[in-house]
C-alpha cells in the first residue's frame, strides 16, 4: 500500500490522469489524498471534478480536501458577489467548462460535492492542509480558523500544535527543483504545489505527488491543450 498526495490541479486533467494512472499507476489498495484548489485558472475545471467524483465508484481510496478556489466558485454560486472569484478570464474559462453562463448554473452535484469537502486532515503521522495554520494562535483555534486553512502563504511551522505530525500542504506556487531542495532535508512542513497550471513557466508547470511514507516526489510536467493564463515568475 501506499499513501499520496496531490495538490493545486486548477482544471489540468490531462496531466492530472497521465500522473495518477500512467506515472503512479495507483492501485485500490494505495490511499490518494488530495489538498484542494481543483478548478479555477486550467482550462477543464469540470472535467477534474469528473474525474475525482469517478475514482471511487471505480474502487479506489480517495480523499478530497478544500481549497480555496474551491471556496471561491462555491461562493459564487451562492451568490456571494462580493467576494473573490479569480480574474475575468478565470471565471469564462472555469464557466466554458460546465457549459454555463453563471456559477450559480453550475449543476446542483458538483455544488453539493464542494460543499461537503473538509479543510484538514490527521492520519498517521501527518496532518493535510491546503494552504496551512495560524500557528501563533492557541492549538484548538487554530485548527477551527478556516481562512488561515485555505489561504495562508506563509508560517512558523510548530509541530508541537500537530501532536508532532508532519504537515504536508499547497497553495503556494513553488518552483519543483526548491520543492525536491527542501523534502531532501527532511522537514516538518512540506509544500507540495509546483504550479502545474503556470504552463509558460519552466520552473513551475508541473504536478507533484508525494508518497507520504518513502518521501518520494514524482513529477508530471503539464500536458494540457493551450489555454490562456496570467504567466508566473
Amino acid at each position: 500500500m501506499a499513501r499520496y498526495v496531490i495538490t493545486d490541479i486548477h482544471g489540468c486533467l490531462l496531466s492530472l490522469r497521465e500522473l495518477v494512472e500512467n506515472q503512479l499507476q495507483l492501485q485500490p489498495h494505495d490511499e490518494l489524498y488530495l489538498l484542494g484548489d481543483y478548478v479555477n485558472k486550467g482550462p477543464d475545471s469540470r472535467g477534474v471534478l469528473d474525474y475525482l467524483l469517478a475514482l471511487p465508484r471505480r474502487g479506489f481510496q480517495v480523499v478530497c480536501l478544500r481549497g480555496n478556489h474551491d471556496q471561491e466558485l462555491l461562493d459564487a454560486a451562492e451568490g456571494h458577489t462580493d467576494r473573490t472569484w479569480a480574474t475575468e478570464a478565470d471565471r469564462q474559462l472555469t464557466l466554458a467548462s460546465f457549459g454555463v453562463p453563471r456559477a450559480q448554473d453550475i449543476p446542483l452535484h458538483y455544488l453539493r460535492w464542494l460543499r461537503e469537502l473538509p479543510h484538514q486532515l490527521d492520519i498517521a503521522g501527518w496532518t493535510l492542509v491546503h494552504a496551512g495554520y495560524d500557528f501563533r494562535q492557541p492549538a484548538a483555534t487554530m485548527r477551527h480558523d478556516w481562512h488561515s486553512m485555505l489561504n495562508s502563504k506563509e508560517f512558523t511551522f510548530d509541530a508541537s500544535r500537530l501532536q508532532g505530525r508532519r504537515l504536508v500542504h499547497g497553495h503556494v506556487p513553488t518552483p519543483h527543483a526548491e520543492v525536491q531542495r527542501r523534502l531532501a532535508t527532511h522537514p516538518g512542513a512540506v509544500c507540495l504545489d509546483t504550479g502545474c497550471v503556470y504552463r509558460h513557466n519552466p520552473e513551475l508547470r508541473h504536478l507533484a505527488a508525494f508518497n507520504l511514507d518513502t518521501g518520494e516526489l514524482t513529477l508530471q510536467p503539464n500536458i494540457e491543450r493551450e489555454y490562456v493564463i496570467e504567466k508566473r515568475g
